[in-house]
């Protein structure tokens, strides 16, 4: 039972996460809760893919500022591949795309910090 509430909390926070994303007009629009948590997974999904396809080609994400860089390009294609996939999720190009994938990192990880303080980890 474990396992399915992690999974649940972690789509959750991720629709949150886009959300509020959505709401600072950041390059990427969500027309509602029910297309966030759509898009967390189909965003998840598709990440998993492009992250094992590269290793296929032996492209990994070292450290440093290429490994961010490189992470950050990534990030930004998979909004955009998503966004193709889910209606009611809109990403202004691939310079919105790269400003949403910024904005969901900082406020995914102020919200991961806050949950952990009342213990809730994900």
């Amino acid at each position: 039972m474990g396992a399915i509430w992690n999974v649940i909390v972690a789509i959750v926070v991720a629709a949150v996460v886009l959300l509020i994303v959505s709401r600072f007009n950041l390059g990427l629009s969500v027309s509602g809760f029910g297309a966030a948590a759509i898009s967390a997974v189909v965003i998840a999904i598709i990440g998993a893919i492009i992250i094992w396809m590269l290793g296929l080609f032996g492209i990994t994400f070292g450290g440093g500022w290429l490994g961010a860089l490189v992470f950050l390009i990534v990030a930004a294609v998979v909004l955009l591949l998503a966004a193709r996939f889910v209606p009611g999720l809109t990403v202004k190009g691939f310079t919105g795309a790269i400003v949403a994938a910024i904005g969901i990192g900082v406020v995914y990880w102020i919200l991961v910090w806050l949950l952990g303080l009342f213990g809730i980890h994900i």
